[in-house]
């Protein structure tokens, strides 16, 4: 199969299937190789990063693997001839969990708190998680990010889950990737690890099916969602718009 990046609304999406993602994580994983991270950018990412190109785009251009975390995505994409297969980041982390990690497995874990790491360790009876929860208002805090990459270098594992929301997960991935002496697979994937262990609930098959995962999302939480699906993500269309037209 064609892996070759697919641009499109300026990410070079890596255009892997969910098999094809599980197997080039793990792959890479091996040995404790040198520190790359994987970006699964959705709707949300794509409008933030929109608001603010020169900013967002070198976190998407520097990850490792760009995997596409959204159905409207991959519909859009289709609507202009490109083949755009979805591998959500929940999905990755799930298949890491059940196909790769084993209960002496050391992990590194960003974000969360101790219920989140505590349910983990139960469910998959994990020996060794290293567990990191950097302060609130990371994007503009360089020292706390600093410390944060400093704590991924100094507790090597073969996969650190960074779970700071979009883009904090990313600059921290990029700050971890820049030391030079990190290692290991950093998986930028928001709330998996919440989806992983129940505390989020995630949409029944059909609804993803249906491409209306948002709207369970939204369903669930509307007090904090209401505005990144009903204000916020309807801006993808006019993104997409534009960038037909540019690409035309």
């Amino acid at each position: 199969m064609d892996h070759a990046a697919r641009p499109f609304l300026n990410v070079d999406f890596s255009p892997l299937t969910r098999p094809e993602a599980l197997a080039a994580v793990v792959a890479r994983s091996e040995n404790l190789a040198p520190f790359v991270y994987v970006a699964t950018p959705n709707v949300a990412h794509i409008v933030m990063l929109h608001e603010d190109l020169a900013a967002r785009k070198p976190l998407y251009a520097a990850a490792w693997l760009r995997l596409n975390d959204s159905r409207i995505l991959e519909l859009l994409a289709k609507a202009s001839g490109l083949a755009l297969p979805v591998t959500a980041g929940s999905d990755l982390t799930a298949d890491l969990f059940e196909a790769a990690i084993r209960p002496e497995t050391p992990l590194t874990v960003i974000g969360g708190d101790q219920t989140l790491i505590e349910a983990l360790k139960r469910r998959y009876g994990l020996q060794t998680i290293y567990w990191h929860a950097p302060p609130l208002g990371l994007i503009n805090n360089p020292e706390a990010l600093a410390e944060a990459a400093a704590f991924i270098a100094a507790h090597p594992a073969p996969f650190v889950f960074i779970c700071v929301g979009s883009p904090q997960q990313e600059m921290l991935a990029k700050a971890a990737a820049e030391r030079g002496d990190a290692v290991g697979v950093g998986l930028c994937v928001g709330a998996s690890l919440e989806f992983l262990v129940g505390r989020i609930r995630r949409a029944p098959s059909w609804m993803q099916a249906a491409r209306l995962e948002w709207l369970h999302r939204l369903l669930s939480e509307p007090r904090r969602l209401a505005r990144r699906y009903l204000i916020e993500g309807p801006k993808i269309l006019a993104i997409w718009g534009r960038w037909r037209q540019e690409a035309a």
